[in-house]
Order: C-alpha cells, then sequence, then structure tokens
C-alpha cells in the first residue's frame, strides 16, 4: 500500500509511473488526496474541541473550588455539547479513514523505473537464456501422458477424490516430488535462509498485509465458518511474522525459506495450456522471503535471482529469465523477473518461479519497520520467489529427460530419491 505522505509529495510522479501499468490513476489520486484533506482537516477540529473541553474542565474544577457554582454548571452544559461535537467528528474522522484505506486498497504498487511498459505477457522483456534444449524422438510425449504411461501421477483419481487440479502422485512420482522439496530447501538454506514451518491457513489480516486481500480475481479459498483462507503461497505467512514489527537493523538480512503446499482456484484458467501440471489448484512450492533494509534490497533481488540460476543449472534444464512488463506485473510487484522453463515436448515455456521486490508496499500494509541510525520508524523492504514451484520443474524434467528407455532423473536429484531410471 502506497503512503498517504508520499502520494501527496510525488502524486504526479505517481500518475506518470503507473501508466505503464496502463492505469490512468489520477482521479483515484484526486479523490485520495482530497479525501485525506477532509481526514485532516477533521482531526485539527476534534483536536482543537477536545482542548477546548479539556480548558473548560479546568475552569470548573477551579469555579467549584471558588464557591462559584451556578458559574461552573453553565459551564458544564457548554462541555457535554463540545462532548456531542467531539462524538460526531470522532464517527466522521473514523469513516475518512476508513474510506481512506479502501481507497488506498486499489492502487497498485508504483513499478521500478526499469520496468518496462506493456500490455501483456507478450511485452515481457527477456533478459537471461541459458541450456541447451535437448533433441527428443519423434514420438516424444507431453508429462500428462508420461505420468499416465509410467503411472506415476494419476488426475483421473485426483478428480474422483475432489476435483481437476488436485493430482495424485504415485510411486516414483510422489518419490521424485519430495526429493525436489528437499532438494529446494537444502539449496535455499545453503545459501543462507532459514527454513520455517508455517501454518497452511491465514486470517483475514495476515491477506491484506501481503496483498491476497481484497481479493479482486477471486483466486483465494475462503473458509467461510472460520473466516480463514488457504494460502495461495508461503510467501502469506511467513511475511506475516513481521506485521506489527519493529525489527533491529542489525538483523538485516532476514532470510526465510519454506515448504508448503498452495492453494488458488485460478478462476476462469481453461483450454489446452492448462493440461496436467501446466496449472493446478493444490500444488507444492518452496519459497523464499526477505525483509531487507531498503538500501540494500535490490541488491538482494539480484542476488535471489542468481540463486535459482544455480538450482535450474543443476538441474540442467534449458530456462529464461523475463523482466515483466507493466501490464503483466502483479499488483503488489514493483519489478518482478520470472523464470520460464522450456518444455520440449509441449514446445513452450512454462513459468516456474517468479522473484519480486514489493519495496514498501507490503511492509505498509504490514506495518513492518525498523529504525534509522537518528532512531525515527522506517519501512523495511519485503522480497520473495519461487525457490521453486514444483509442478512445472516436474513437468520439464519429465519431458526434457524422456528417452526411449523411460524418464532419467537429473544426477543432483538422484541422491535425494533413491533411483536414476523411471521406466
Amino acid at each position: 500500500m502506497l503512503q498517504i505522505q508520499k502520494i501527496r509529495e510525488q502524486k504526479d510522479n505517481f500518475i506518470d509511473a503507473l501508466k505503464k501499468r496502463n492505469i490512468d490513476a489520477k482521479p483515484l489520486f484526486d479523490e485520495i488526496v482530497a479525501l485525506d484533506e477532509k481526514r485532516r482537516a477533521t482531526q485539527t477540529e476534534l483536536d482543537n474541541t477536545l482542548a477546548e473541553s479539556n480548558k473548560l474542565s479546568k475552569e470548573i474544577g477551579m469555579l467549584f473550588k471558588s464557591g462559584k457554582a451556578s458559574e461552573a454548571n453553565e459551564l458544564k452544559a457548554k462541555t457535554g455539547d463540545l462532548k456531542e461535537v467531539s462524538k460526531k467528528l470522532g464517527d466522521d474522522l473514523n469513516q475518512a479513514a476508513d474510506q481512506l484505506q479502501e481507497l488506498l486498497y486499489q492502487i497498485p504498487n508504483i513499478p521500478h523505473e526499469s520496468v518496462p511498459s506493456g500490455n501483456s505477457d507478450e511485452d515481457n522483456e527477456e533478459v537471461f537464456r541459458e541450456g541447451a534444449v535437448p533433441e527428443l524422438t519423434d514420438n516424444a510425449l507431453p508429462h500428462w501422458e508420461l505420468a499416465k504411461k509410467y503411472d506415476i501421477i494419476d488426475f483421473e483419481l485426483g478428480v474422483k477424490v475432489t476435483g481437476a487440479g488436485f493430482p495424485v502422485y504415485k510411486g516414483k512420482g510422489a518419490r521424485l516430488q519430495r526429493a525436489l522439496i528437499s532438494y529446494f530447501l537444502d539449496k535455499n538454506t545453503a545459501a543462507g535462509y532459514t527454513e520455517i514451518q508455517v501454518p497452511h491457513l491465514v486470517n483475514e489480516a495476515s491477506g491484506y498485509g501481503t496483498g491476497q486481500l481484497p481479493d479482486k480475481e477471486g483466486q483465494m479459498y475462503h473458509v467461510q465458518a472460520d473466516d480463514l483462507y488457504l494460502i495461495p503461497t508461503a510467501e502469506v505467512p511467513v511475511t506475516n511474522l513481521f506485521r506489527d514489527e519493529i525489527v533491529k537493523k542489525e538483523e538485516f538480512p532476514i532470510r526465510y525459506t519454506g515448504y508448503t503446499p498452495c492453494f488458488r482456484r485460478e478462476a476462469g484458467s481453461y483450454g489446452a495450456h492448462v493440461r496436467g501440471l501446466n496449472r493446478l489448484h493444490q500444488f507444492d512450492k518452496v519459497e523464499i522471503v526477505r525483509v531487507e533494509h531498503p538500501d540494500n534490497s535490490y541488491n538482494a533481488l539480484n542476488g535471489m535471482v542468481e540463486h535459482v540460476k544455480t538450482i535450474l543449472r543443476e538441474l540442467k534444464l534449458p530456462y529464461r529469465i523475463l523482466r515483466l512488463c507493466g501490464g503483466d506485473l502483479g499488483f503488489t510487484s514493483a519489478l518482478t523477473y520470472d523464470f520460464e522453463v522450456f518444455s520440449t515436448a509441449q514446445d513452450r515455456w512454462l513459468e516456474i518461479s517468479s522473484v519480486s521486490n514489493f519495496e514498501t508496499y507490503q511492509a505498509n500494509r504490514l506495518k513492518l519497520r525498523f529504525k534509522d541510525e537518528n532512531g525515527k520508524n522506517q519501512l523495511a523492504h519485503t522480497l520473495n520467489g519461487s525457490s521453486l514451484a514444483l509442478p512445472r520443474v516436474l513437468a520439464g524434467i519429465l519431458e526434457n529427460y524422456q528417452t526411449a528407455n523411460g524418464i532419467e532423473i537429473p544426477e543432483v536429484l538422484v541422491p535425494y530419491c533413491g533411483f536414476d531410471t523411471i521406466s
């Protein structure tokens, strides 16, 4: 969430910057500034009314002590009127604050200056590519056919138990899934991230804290009886560990990694491009989250990108990195790099990770602060990245490592899963 003070100071700059997202933010910013003026004026009036009421209360006490009861009672009637005025002003102030908060929730983060303009994923900018695309035989299969052939993932059984988008992993498929989780966590902890296990459901405050709420696209699973939400990513519970906290500057960088299942309704996702593991309602992901000093957050972002590169190099999967354009940038992100693995059997790129810097956007919602060298509270920067999301990594391994004799396992995973071939 953007800070009111910065909106007041940089309104025109923010309006220009949000054009990269194809948003005309001027009417909304004008409404916010006008409402904030009203709120500030109401606050001033309330403060003055309370000050006058306190002054009269002191005078009343002195009058009673002096035996001037009639004069004191006259002032008491006046303080009664002031209390009514104060109550109304307090209600008006709370209403204005709530309205202001709702308007602020409608504004996405300001894109970083390096974010390219654009309308959709077609306008994203490729910034890096690495790895050779394997040559497959003419009868190469997509991963959903391989899963059926080797009986390692059962999509129909998942439909029976729950519905579409909830696969059942079996035998070596389940073991490979577990191996990937362990490998990702080991890589992250070796890089300095502290492993953490967090709840898979969060409360409403947590959803608002990281920007998943308000749920404009209807992607969150809501447990209405308890007013809890199934997490769409470990980013939500991990980052919310720092909600309403003032961290010490010496604690930077704060780095956590965690494995969780993730739940997304994926409303409106249909067609051939969502077959198999390409888009699921429940999937596994290992996440990395950082809380950083603002001066170091972009160095941290670059470090996260390099870290994910090392994992994909060890898996020997062909991949590329995209800098997302304004039209494809997530609502809360200032800058995002997407990693995509090339699926040879599908002849398409599959997104497997997003690494993002949110700057102060989440921290302002979370009230996540640190004390600067002058002892003043400042907002921290938050970052997160997939390291990695499993479904499409698994799809890439199954498709790119298939041979006439079965599916080979990347060498780095063999110690984790205990076999080197699925056949």
